[in-house]
């Protein structure tokens, strides 16, 4: 191949258009075009705070060219002083790390297309590591109290979801969001497609959490029958778990509050509902689910981000088998 043959075949980099296109100008496009038609109602509005609220007061104003990790740092570090927009009396009128490490994600992908639309060159949140978040303590109930909990869910008439909760592990929102139509009763199956959450006082129904956790999960034939025997209450309710008061939909709220009657009835320390999938997935390593499947039946992304949420059980369950082994090897020497 000639010199001129090479020139020929050789791609050309995309250049920056240089004082074209400010940092605010570019997110607003990238709002209206990229995120506005494919998020949750939720991640819309929290991406709009960020935008308006946050960044277009502080860089809106910044060619994209001039944006440089060294300006992003200097950013995070001004939101984490004193990034709210109105801070209350002695409080930290800083952001927060969770915050800010959303804040990052979203820069991370806007940017991330004004590199593919050839309007900067490279992406300047990628020399950028945002701020660890600490996670919330995970409180699970022991295998020896999950007993006692069911016990005061069939006492209070609830058995059915909260039983389904424990051996699925759904996100709230999930559970109270399934129709009797996504429960496959011959292949003991139900499909999990949307979700419920409350904003502003009203119930939005929209897709799961994650495009991963958009699946269909096994469940075992007690769940299938707790399922038809709730069915059997409200046949002509096509709400897999209807409210008694209403026959709509259960409220999120409602659904935290009857939570901490029945840890109460059952004389249990105080959890999130959240740690109910906690529970599952803690009772399910320890009874020998593989973490590749419990990611799949979690919705999560990756087997990777199972295994680090769940690291103190996995740990645990690591010196169990070392201790096995000595044990086994002891005999043998």
């Amino acid at each position: 191949m000639n010199f001129a043959e090479q020139i020929r075949d050789t791609p050309i980099k995309p250049q920056p258009q240089a004082g074209t296109t400010t940092v605010g100008e570019w997110l607003d496009t990238w709002f209206s075009l990229y995120v506005k038609p494919n998020v949750r109602k939720s991640t819309e509005v929290q991406y709009r705070y960020f935008i308006k609220g946050i960044l277009e007061p502080r860089i809106g104003e910044t060619d994209l060219p001039e944006l440089t990790g060294l300006r992003l740092q200097k950013l995070y570090q001004e939101l984490r002083e004193s990034g709210k927009i109105r801070p209350q009396g002695d409080t930290d009128p800083g952001l927060s790390p969770k915050t800010i490490r959303g804040i990052h994600t979203m820069l991370h992908n806007a940017l991330g297309q004004a590199v593919k639309e050839g309007l900067i060159l490279k992406n300047p949140t990628d020399d950028y590591r945002p701020p660890r978040v600490d996670r919330k303590e995970m409180k699970v109930i022991k295998p020896e109290q999950v007993g006692s909990y069911l016990q005061a869910a069939a006492a209070r008439n609830v058995l059915p979801m909260f039983f389904l909760e424990l051996i699925s592990g759904l996100r709230k929102g999930e559970l109270l969001a399934l129709l009797w139509g996504d429960l496959d009763i011959e292949k003991h199956s139900i499909s999990v497609t949307k979700s419920v959450s409350r904003r502003d006082g009203v119930l939005e129904i929209s897709p799961p959490k994650t495009r991963h956790s958009i699946q269909t999960i096994i469940i075992p034939q007690q769940a299938v029958d707790l399922l038809i025997q709730e069915h059997s209450l409200h046949p002509s309710n096509s709400y897999m778990f209807p409210s008694p008061v209403t026959g709509e939909m259960y409220c999120p709220d409602t659904i935290n509050h009857l939570h901490k009657k029945l840890l109460k009835d059952a004389g249990l320390e105080d959890c999130r509902f959240h740690d109910l999938r906690h529970t599952f997935a803690t009772l399910a390593l320890q009874n020998g689910v593989d973490v590749k499947t419990l990611s799949g039946i979690l919705g999560h992304y990756s087997s990777g981000f199972t295994l680090d949420t769940y690291t103190h059980v996995t740990t645990k369950m690591q010196e169990e088998a070392a201790e096995k082994m000595g044990h086994f090897m002891e005999m043998k020497l």
